[in-house]
């Protein structure tokens, strides 16, 4: 079996990174990213400088200025930074088909086996990568390589905040065994707990016990814990090419808000948006999921489902209503709205058993063709429905 390389890229403290793009003034100063206005403000992100202060994700902003006086506040742009990991993932993907972006907070995993021929060894295929997102981009990610997803995080995380590792195949367990078991992926808060109770604070300690010894205390988390701190780790970094094909539309709150109407005349905006391009490729969606950005940085993301699969504008707002109320459960205000339609599919030629639905069905098609009609001849704005008028 042929030995895997695995690259892992880390752009440290990524929103800080990308913030600091936006405006150079902020490069070497504590920075925190939190919702200065908002009531409970915690910590979304911060610069290595307020961390060595004491500064730490989800702290409250209060909190964190009392170990960081000094520090910058910034409000939290996940759009941004959502546009970032894009660019990251377009920079890397000339190098392999095989790029999980697990996150939207800098990190990639590239697949860098069997590439040799065509781009050289995997660490110089890493030190390209970086080197392009530098000069196009101006962050500087962290890279490793190992023969799996879980050392080559932990590889990134030992050098962080700059740097490169290597891990060779066979020295999984050897590069593991001395770090603290926090750094390790997969062990939970309340098994370092546990671990704790029992004086295990390395790698090298628990890898001494047998299935059998932590299946005593960990139940069925017993075998997993087992290789993760051997360093084994056989899942997959997923094929872009794998991934579902969507249609998403965005819309940005001037002002945050949570305010019943305009948030969902904002929905039906983006509806029109997305059903139009359904329409387009004549494909149907079968799921509708909404994505909520709080004014404190927060991000809820739900979905529900279209039965049957529709790109009918009426049909696939019920079902993003639906979503909707799934996902705004908090009091804070909206920053952002994203509509997002997966699970494509061509639309449903077989006729339902309920002809009322039917004879619905065929009256809302009609008016949507005719909407289109009227929209494709004298522009988007010819004609709306008065529940956008607000958003």
């Amino acid at each position: 079996m042929r030995e895997r390389s695995i690259i892992h890229l880390n752009v440290a403290d990524f929103a800080v990174a990308v913030e600091r793009v936006v405006d150079s003034r902020l490069r070497k100063r504590p920075v925190i990213i939190a919702p200065e206005g908002a009531t409970r403000a915690a910590v979304y992100d911060m610069s290595d400088e307020a961390y060595q202060n004491g500064v730490r994700k989800g702290m409250a902003l209060r909190r964190a200025l009392r170990f960081c006086r000094d520090a910058t506040v910034l409000s939290p742009h996940p759009d941004r930074y959502e546009r970032s990991m894009t660019a990251l993932l377009k920079h890397a993907l000339p190098f392999s088909p095989f790029i999980e972006m697990t996150d939207h907070n800098g990190h990639l995993f590239v697949d860098a086996t069997g590439t040799g021929k065509l781009f050289g060894p995997p660490p110089d295929v890493a030190w390209r990568i970086r080197k392009i997102i530098r000069a196009e981009m101006g962050l500087d990610p962290i890279w490793s390589v190992a023969p799996n997803k879980l050392v080559a995080k932990v590889a990134t995380r030992v050098v962080k905040p700059t740097g490169e590792y290597i891990v060779r195949a066979g020295d999984e367990e050897a590069f593991l065994g001395p770090l603290p078991i926090h750094l390790i992926p997969g062990i939970e808060q309340n098994d370092l707990k546990c671990f704790y109770e029992f004086n295990l604070a390395r790698a090298c300690q628990v890898a001494r016990l047998s299935i059998a010894q932590l299946d005593v205390v960990f139940g069925r988390r017993s075998r997993d814990l087992y290789a993760a701190v051997r360093g084994i780790d056989p899942s997959p970094v997923l094929s872009v090419g794998q991934k579902r094909p969507l249609v998403r539309a965005d819309h940005e709150f001037g002002n945050d808000t949570n305010d019943v109407t305009v948030i969902k005349g904002a929905l039906y905006r983006l509806i029109e948006q997305t059903g139009a391009d359904l329409r387009k490729r004549r494909t149907a969606a079968r799921r509708v999921g909404i994505i909520l950005d709080y004014s404190d940085g927060s991000r809820i993301i739900r979905q529900a489902t279209a039965n049957p699969a529709t790109t009918n504008d009426f049909f696939l707002f019920a079902a993003a209503k639906l979503a909707l109320k799934r996902a705004w459960t908090r009091r804070v205000r909206v920053r952002h709205l994203r509509l997002v339609c997966d699970r494509l599919t061509y639309p449903p030629a077989q006729l339902t058993l309920f002809s009322e639905y039917e004879k619905e069905k065929k009256i809302r098609d009609n008016l949507v063709g005719t909407l289109d009609l009227i929209r494709r001849r004298f522009g988007s704005g010819a004609i709306r429905v008065g529940q956008t008028l607000a958003a």
